[in-house]
């Protein structure tokens, strides 16, 4: 499949998974965390000879189980191992073909939680001979509020048996409960926080009503292949793409779509024949598109991590990529934090001559723009009007970036031979019943 060398990850990674040890492994996106843990698995049931249901993988979204799918299908093509998908969304048929899958028999199971559930309620799967349980954006699963699931699943599950999570990040909740689920586990963690060295970040600070035109005016810049642009909504991914449409090769994908629409248009994406999609984060994490040249933040992400996975869209697995953020002024102090997350400076560009001058980048303080460097919009922010007397009027710089922020501390990132500052693997104690009056909440 063109592999000569693996990833620093799946280096890392795949002996400890080979050896039987449960695992915590934290990756940023589009390092190979899919073959990481899917190689080893392969090797393992090719040589135990076994037909029985053996792996369960759950991930977050359709999108992702389904792609997880394919990917376990071209690396066992020569194998004989079978895997069947099992998510919501689809109609009568796909459900259908689902039970039928797991009839017929399949040595992994990719799931999403709530179709996982529903499934085994009605008898429809047996995993009493399952060997490895897999959590792949273990971190994203937490924030869709899947953890009951997913606790109810393992309540399913042999308790001697292997467990890996892979996760983007790392926060005190995916600690609290991986020491639920595993068993004095191995830790790995690979550049948390950090943007792939690949791509190129720069930023506009612009008003909402400046948006609109910026984006089209670098669309129209050059012929790209394959562009992201993400929104904070579903309503202004919907909007941007009526207005957009007319003038690019342009689809919208969001959670309102039909899963065969949503299938359908991440196809059309992934052969280039459509070379735009505007989505919300739904396409942020784990969808991986060879060859991304460009993701445009047209809002600035909330949570500075959903920053690193959109931008991990592009320069994936050592290729080059650009990513350009939008800068409202309420926004700015979002954009701080994310600077001081990756641990430098975001290059700010100037607004095209034809657009009015925007506002100050002012690092995170409050923004206080004169009435002379607004752009004549009856959308301006009330804020900019409404000036308290005694504030100190803004200097009307350049606008340029702020210095850079010192690299992030080393016990950010833990990796197998540094002292972990977190509860170390001995601490974890032995897996029990997750589902009792003792487990923490």
């Amino acid at each position: 499949m063109g592999f000569d060398k693996p990833t620093p990850i799946q280096e890392k990674a795949i002996p400890v998974i080979l050896a039987g040890k449960d695992l915590i492994a934290c990756a940023q996106t589009g390092t190979g965390k899919t073959a990481a843990f899917v190689l080893p698995i392969l090797n393992k049931i090719s040589k135990s000879g076994t037909t029985s249901l053996n792996t369960l993988i759950l991930a977050p979204t359709r999108e992702l189980a389904i792609q997880i799918d394919q990917q376990i299908q071209g690396f066992s093509y020569f194998l004989g191992i079978s895997s069947v998908p099992i998510y919501g969304g689809g109609d009568g048929i796909v459900w259908e073909q689902q039970k039928k899958a797991l009839e017929t028999g399949a040595e992994i199971v990719v799931a999403t939680p709530g179709r996982l559930i529903a499934l085994l309620a009605g008898g429809k799967i047996d995993l009493s001979t399952l060997e490895h349980l897999v959590l792949d954006e273990a971190d994203r699963m937490m924030d869709m509020g899947f953890s009951d699931d997913i606790l109810k699943i393992v309540n399913y599950l042999p308790q001697n048996r292997q467990t890996i999570l892979f996760s983007a990040t790392m926060p005190p909740k995916i600690r609290q409960f991986s020491m639920k689920i595993l068993n004095k586990p191995e830790e790995i963690s690979i550049a948390i926080g950090k943007t792939a060295s690949g791509v190129t970040q720069s930023m506009y600070s612009v008003y909402d009503t400046q948006k609109e035109e910026l984006v089209r005016h670098i669309l129209s810049q050059k012929n790209y292949e394959a562009v992201i642009v993400f929104c904070s909504t579903k309503d202004k991914v919907k909007a941007l793409h009526k207005t957009l449409r007319k003038s690019f090769d342009i689809e919208a994908f969001h959670s309102d779509l039909e899963q065969v629409e949503r299938e359908k248009i991440m196809s059309a994406f992934k052969n280039r024949k459509v070379k735009i999609l505007i989505g919300t984060d739904i396409i942020s994490r784990g969808i991986d598109v060879v060859g991304i040249e460009l993701v445009i933040n047209y809002d600035t992400p909330g949570d500075p991590e959903d920053y690193v996975h959109r931008v991990g869209r592009t320069a994936r697995a050592d290729a080059k990529g650009e990513a350009i953020t939008f800068v409202n002024p309420k926004d700015q102090p979002k954009f701080v934090r994310i600077e001081k997350l990756i641990g430098m400076a975001v290059s700010q560009n100037p607004l095209p001559g034809h657009l009015e001058k925007g506002p100050s980048y002012t690092g995170g303080e409050s923004p206080k723009v004169s009435a002379s460097s607004s752009p004549v919009s009856s959308n301006s922010s009330p804020d900019f009007k409404k000036k308290k007397k005694k504030k100190k009027k803004p200097s009307q710089g350049s606008g340029s970036a702020p210095k850079p922020y010192p690299a992030a501390a080393k016990s950010d990132s833990l990796s197998v031979n540094e002292p972990k500052t977190e509860p170390s693997a001995n601490k974890y104690g032995q897996r029990r019943n997750v589902i009792d009056s003792e487990s923490p909440q």
